[in-house]
Parts: structure tokens; sequence; C-alpha cells
């Protein structure tokens, strides 16, 4: 997924609407970047491993009438970053083909790259080779095509550019003697352009300069880095060190906490503290609640909401019902931090194609999240600590401070979320050694003593490994500063007003929205989260539960499960994921066997 932006003008593009756009389309990623443009006749393209500012600063294409570029989030390879270039055509695509395979199977087109993009180029030249006309484009890609395509087709022999969306993520606006296009409105009003028009299920066509020289000039540039997307290797000896053991531990009679679960005590008849002092957390409200608090929003025309949209079942499910039932017209925002998996990406593109919605993706620099990361892990091996675990996915919440800036550049103020009231683990805090808080009505709490005490824990957990006072210290602190003392205002969870019902949400978007399983797992929780699995795999290996123990149990205390269902299912979703662990460590750049090695010999909380 990338920004994608462009000027056609009648002369030379303007260089301070170039390097506005430019800058802005850095907002979804930053790890490579490509520029089209004209030179003597003849269209350049090229492409680089790093920023787009960097790329323009290098090739300088202000002479030129035609200027179309990209910022993306990430690339395998300068063989398979944008412009996807062949048979003289170029394509710039944001968004992500989920059936790429099926459409290759279809169409009698050789694949040359890996790119997922390169289909939209196929079904061209298999769209043409059939007698099709450009008009006709557009309706070809779509009916071939699923998933977000939002995308400029440069079709040079022919002077033609077609812009197109399926799903709204792509808006054209004039000013002067030029035409612009970029992946979001917001971009377009920085520079002061006139007749913006969101091209939603939509397509223009543009007529552009016929090159005297063909074919085009392609360059790659490269600068030595590291591969942010490893290849996935399987190692069978690997996946063997993975331990996972049928523990006999004492659990409590209702629910199926464990007495490893830190602050557990049994009552006479077996019952833990937990259930004693749980309160119902899914009897939602009425909906004509939400409907009344909705209804100032909404307007003619436009766009209504913003859904901050991690692409995990929840928040897929929230913007359903938001679409749906709420009849509302969302634009969805993700935050990318780095570990978002691609299987969580594809399902952000599945729902946003099948809805007819924009996405707005924020992309941290993904090389320093990372790097942030592996300092943080390489401290907490030094000294394991169960309650430091939370260290190691601190970089996500920075998703609160974008989902404010989203809102300026929308002008939108209302934000639904749809976080599953049931996600709610003591335990995280708990090994930290802080009693769990039973009156705690929402999943994150920003209550500023319960934040003070937390720090000041942590803060002695970190003198037993020094390692943790590193250069990630800052965006931690400021990223947990936004999530929890923030003021937030038009801030409302959907499942608030909607009953959560797991078998309804996984139904739903399995068979409506096909939606992507994981290959490594049975559970459909977390399965776009890269860090999930590590995690979880340190939690059963050292305390002998997880947090699918923990989500188990407010189900059975809901009434929503049997405890012999849900001891059933934890045997199986606790397993080790292989997969998801090793992608984990390669993208941090880690060694497997070191890291298991110092897992698998952290002394026990329970008798072997």
């Amino acid at each position: 997924m990338c920004g994608i932006f462009g000027i056609v003008s009648r002369k030379n593009v303007d260089k301070k609407d170039l390097r506005v756009l430019v800058k802005h389309s850095q907002q979804r990623g930053k790890d490579s970047s490509g520029l089209i443009y004209l030179d003597k006749g003849q269209y350049q393209v090229c492409r680089a491993d790093y920023n787009i500012e960097q790329l323009l600063q290098k090739v300088r294409p202000y002479l030129s009438p035609i200027v179309l570029g990209h910022s993306r989030l990430i690339t395998n390879g300068l063989g398979d970053n944008q412009p996807v270039v062949r048979d003289d055509i170029f394509v710039l695509h944001n968004g992500i083909i989920v059936n790429e395979k099926e459409i290759w199977d279809k169409i009698n087109v050789e694949r040359k790259f890996q790119i997922d993009s390169e289909t939209i180029i196929a079904v061209t030249i298999d769209h043409f080779n059939k007698g099709g006309q450009v008009e006709g484009l557009f309706d070809s890609i779509r009916s071939k095509c699923k998933g977000i395509v939002s995308c400029a087709v440069f079709l040079q022999k022919m002077g033609k550019v077609v812009l197109l969306s399926n799903n709204g993520s792509l808006y054209t606006g004039a000013k002067g003697e030029a035409t612009y296009f970029a992946s979001e409105n917001y971009a377009l009003t920085q520079i002061g352009a006139e007749k913006i028009t969101q091209l939603h299920n939509d397509y223009v066509i543009w007529d552009i300069p016929v090159p005297t020289a063909l074919p085009a000039k392609v360059t790659d540039f490269k600068i030595s880095r590291e591969n942010l997307i490893p290849e996935f290797v399987y190692n069978k000896s690997q996946e063997n060190m993975l331990e996972y053991k049928k523990l006999n531990l004492r659990r409590c009679t209702k629910c199926i906490l464990p007495e490893t679960m830190p602050f557990i005590y049994f009552n006479e008849q077996g019952v833990c503290n937990y259930c004693l002092n749980y309160k119902s957390r899914n009897s939602p409200k009425p909906k004509e609640e939400l409907l009344k608090i909705v209804e100032p929003y909404r307007k003619k025309e436009g766009l209504e909401c913003i859904v901050p949209f991690s692409g995990g079942r929840d928040s897929c499910f929230g913007l359903h019902l938001i679409v749906k039932e709420l009849k509302l017209r969302p634009v969805t925002y993700t935050y990318d931090w780095g570990m978002v998996t691609d299987l969580g990406r594809r399902n952000i593109s599945r729902m946003c194609a099948e809805l007819g919605v924009e996405n707005i993706i924020v992309a941290a620099d993904i090389s320093l999240k990372r790097k942030n990361i592996r300092m943080n892990l390489e401290a907490w091996l030094k000294s394991p600590n169960l309650g430091m675990m939370a260290m190691l996915t601190a970089g996500d919440k920075h998703f609160f401070r974008y989902v404010e800036e989203i809102k300026k550049q929308t002008g939108l103020s209302l934000n639904l979320w749809g976080i599953n009231p049931l996600e709610v683990t003591h335990f995280k805090t708990g090994f930290l050694g802080i009693k769990p808080d039973f009156e705690e009505k929402h999943v994150y709490s920003n209550g500023a003593m319960k934040q003070l005490r937390y720090h000041a824990k942590r803060f002695r957990a970190m003198m037993d490994s020094p390692g943790y006072f590193n250069t990630s210290l800052w965006d931690t602190l400021s990223g947990e500063y936004f999530r929890s003392f923030a003021k937030k205002q038009d801030y409302y969870h959907i499942f608030d007003f909607w009953r959560w019902d797991e078998e309804e949400v996984n139904s739903v978007l399995i068979k409506e929205y096909d939606w992507e399983l994981a290959v490594d797992t049975s559970t459909t929780w977390r399965i776009g989260d890269g860090t999930a699995a590590f995690y979880n795999y340190v939690y059963y290996t050292v305390a002998g539960f997880t947090e699918h123990d923990t989500f188990r149990s407010n189900q059975i205390r809901e009434g929503e499960m049997t405890r012999d269902a849900a001891l059933k299912l934890v045997e199986d979703e606790n397993q080790p994921r292989y997969q998801n662990i090793r992608w984990y460590l390669d993208t941090l750049g880690m060694d497997f066997e070191r890291v298991i090695k110092i897992v698998n010999a952290i002394p026990k909380l329970y008798q072997h």
C-alpha cells in the first residue's frame, strides 16, 4: 500500500505543488519510492529503495509537464518496486489485490514479477488483446480484481492515463493549467486545488504527452539496507524447538484461569476472585442510543466518521456494522508500525474494497520501529520478566496519536472504534505487580493514577536490565501519553451498543467478505498482529496460559461458552505458531534459535 499522486500540466509542473504532494505521500510509507516524468520526448521511470523526497532531490523532474509518483510502505526489492513497468505500460497502485493467483490462472499473459500490482497490467493487456477500448478498462479491472484498486494506469503509446478507484482512495483536482491527483483529499487542499472530486467506484481518463522515443528509460537507485520482508523458509529443527506441554494446573471451577494467574485465589468452591468480582462487559446499551449519538454527524454527502482500522476481526466487523447497520459513510484509518502482517493488510484491502470505503494509512518509519523493538527485546532477554512484555508492543500506541491528525486532515470529528469488550488481560500488568482493577470499564483505561503506578513499577523493572534505557524510550512514552492521557472527543465504542458475538463475527467476515485466515492457528483473533504469537508463546511456556485463557474465561462468565468447550479451544489455540514467531524474529533481525533457547530456559511458575 502506498500514496500515489500526479500532476499533468500544459507547462512545466509547479515545483512547490510537487513538493507538497511528495511530502504528504510519505505519510503512507517511506520505504521505497518512484517517479515518472518526461525528459526530451522520452518517459523516465525512476525507482528507489529509499524515501521519495530523497529521490526527488536526485532526479529533479521540474522541467517536465507531467510527473507521477508514489511513496510506498514496504517493498521486497527493486525488481518488485513501483511504478511497475512492462509492455510500455506503467502502473502506480495503492492497495493490495488479494486474488492475484486466480487472475493469473485465468488470463493468457505471462507473469514476470512477484508484486501483486503487475496483475493490473496483465488485466490491461488482456483487455486490449480482446479488442477492448480505454473507456472499458475500469470495468475489466474492477470485475477481475478483488481488494483495493486505486491506481494510475499509464498508457504512454496511447497518450492516456486512466485513474480509477474501487474504494474512494483517489482524488482529482485542478489548479490553473494543471490537473492533479492524490490518494487523499487533504493533499490537494494543501496545494489549493479546486473542483476536488473523489473517484469512488469510478474512473477518469486524462490526455498525456505521447513520447517521441520508446521505450521508456527505467532507472533503479539502490542503497544497502536491511530486507524489510525476509523470505520465509521452513526449518523443521527450529519448529521442533518450540515447546508445548499439556500442563496439569489447578484451574478455577467456573472459568479456566489457572493458579499461575497473578493475584488469583480460590474460594472453598474453587471459584476464583476474577469470577467473583466480574461485572458483565458484553451487555450493550440499546442500539437506539448510538443512532441518536451519530445523528448530528450525518451529512447529505461526503464522509461522516473515522473508523480506526487494524484489519483484525473486531475492527472489520465493526466496519461492517457501521456501513450496513448504521448506514454511515466512513473513512478507515490504519496505523502501520511495522508489525502488521501481510495477512492483516490483505484483510484491510478486502473489507475496504467490498464496502467501498476509503482507507488512509499512516506508516511509521518501519526500520526505526523494528530497531526499537529489537533493542527492547534484547534488554528483555537479559532479564526476562513477564511484566515487561508490554515493552515489545509499546510502539503501536501512536495509533491514538495519529487518529487526531487524520481528524484534522479530513475535517471529521466522529470516530467509532471496534474494540472487543472481552479482550481484558489483567495478567499483563499483574506480572508487573499491579493488582487487577475489577472496576475498569474499558479495554483501554486512561486513569492518571493507574498509569503513574504502572510506570513506577515498570521503571523499577527496567533497572534490572539497563538496556531498556535506549533511544526508543521517548517513542514509548509519547505513544502511551496519547493512549492514556490525551483528551479524546467524539470517541465511541461500537460494541458498547452492539453485543459482541464470536460466532456471528466469524460467520459474517468469512462468508460475506471471504476474510482470510491464518495458516498456523485455528483462531481468528490477532492473526494480523505480528507480535501476538511470540508473546503468547512466552506466557504459555513460563506461566502455562495465554491471553486466550483470559478471553475464553470472559466468554464463560458472559454465558457464551461452557467451561469444557473453552478448555478444548485453548488446548488448540495455545499451541506455538511457528510461522508467525519466525516472521516476527526474522523481521527484527534476531536469531530464532538463540531467542527460543533463552525463552525455554526461563524458570517456570508451575511445577514440571
